[in-house]
């Protein structure tokens, strides 16, 4: 069976064609090549100021979550469930040049019956922590609130959403305008962060289903059938070897599976909010490696080659993944960040500039490749298994 099949028939896809099918036609904002939807300013009416609202969710990491806590007790997995879904909003906002004054909002729907009101009081204050984390490195959030809700008739377990607002000076904005002679420097996802609390694995927040299923014992197919879609072949339901406690050394740190698929996705604001005080000007695009992986820049180029062949050896959170899942490294590429998840574009000139700007926060930065001329859009990657050409 393919890669692309397996991910189909569990119900998830790395490329969402089908998303990015069924918004083909609506407005892209003021800026189509921006890394976020950007709107005139509605709030102010000031049309030198822009609007950006972005909404996303932890995906099914929550399920992940939930087995650990209920094999262990540990609820502290949920604190990195609400950083998860609170990173996937700021990254993204991140790379349009927003660091600072964000509002934030919460949605989080649970099954009353196996999410505990300990749970929610967990994420409720994980965001309070990593706001007031943050906030020591002049990134604020403003936590207006939000819903949480008993859905237990929609939700099997539990979902957890955030929605973030900002307004900012559009001569601030960063829009993405790709040159062909930029290289890329690529911020490691893998370590830990000076604003860190634990050793990072680098897993993100992306193809967490197909992980989970291909990695994890089919005991817990049985165990907890809540955990999963049951629409799903039940051939595909957690189909690996390894039991969440079991441990892998991780480059010398012995973690038990759990913890590594768990891993909370670093948020790189510190490191951007720096850099954009001296280089804001230099930058000539910013790509967060989420949904699509190391392939996502291909949407925001025209006309060029990108060609990544000096990436980060390969975590081994994703060696895991591929070697439990048998999966083909091409789409490896194509769903995880492998290693590093931003990626800035900016002339050969002012690349140690970024890299200087990372290495003050403790997180490993290089240049991973270059951007060329072409005839169509092409995103190379020289790396396990092979050269990989998407496109």
């Amino acid at each position: 069976m393919s890669d692309q099949a397996r991910y189909d028939r569990r119900g998830v896809s790395a490329t969402k064609d089908e998303v990015h099918a069924a918004i083909k036609g609506l407005d892209k904002g003021l800026f189509p090549n921006a890394f976020c939807k950007i709107l005139p300013d509605i709030v102010g009416g000031d049309a030198r100021w822009c609007n950006i609202m972005h909404a996303d969710t932890a995906g099914t990491k929550t399920s992940l979550a939930y087995l650990y806590w209920r094999e262990t007790g540990d609820l502290s997995v949920w604190e990195g469930i609400a950083q998860d879904a609170l990173v996937m909003n700021l990254d993204d906002m991140a790379c349009v040049g927003c660091t600072d004054q964000i509002v934030v909002s919460s949605t989080i729907g649970r099954n009353k019956h196996l999410i505990s009101g300990d749970v929610i009081a967990t994420l409720i204050q994980a965001t309070r922590k990593l706001s007031e984390r943050l906030a020591a490195h002049g990134v604020h959030l403003h936590l207006a609130g939000g819903e949480t809700a008993d859905v237990g008739d929609i939700v099997r377990t539990a979902d957890v959403g955030y929605t973030a607002f900002a307004r900012m000076r559009r001569d601030e904005l960063i829009v993405n305008d790709i040159q062909a002679g930029d290289v890329i420097v690529g911020l490691a996802s893998f370590g830990q962060a000076a604003y860190e609390e634990a050793w990072n694995s680098g897993i993100g927040s992306n193809g967490l289903t197909s992980a989970r299923h291909d990695v994890l014992h089919p005991d817990y197919a049985e165990r907890y059938p809540e955990s999963f879609d049951p629409d799903t072949p039940r051939e595909l339901v957690y189909i690996g070897s390894r039991h969440l406690t079991d441990p892998v050394d991780a480059n010398g740190i012995e973690l038990p599976v759990g913890k590594l698929l768990l891993s909370p996705t670093r948020t790189y604001l510190p490191v951007l909010k720096k850099l954009f005080e001296t280089h804001r000007k230099h930058i000539h695009g910013l790509i967060h490696c989420t949904g699509g992986g190391q392939t996502k820049v291909i949407k925001f180029i025209e006309g060029k080659r990108v060609v990544k062949d000096n990436l980060f050896p390969t975590p081994p959170v994703f060696r895991l993944i591929q070697q439990e899942s048998g999966a083909d490294w091409h789409e490896m590429y194509q769903v995880f960040n492998m290693g590093h998840r931003m990626e800035v574009y900016l002339p050969a000139s002012e690349a140690e500039a970024v890299i200087e700007a990372a290495r003050a926060f403790d997180i490993e930065a290089r240049i991973v490749g270059r951007v060329e001329a072409a005839a169509h859009n092409e995103v190379v990657i020289e790396g396990e298994g092979g050269t990989h050409v998407y496109g």
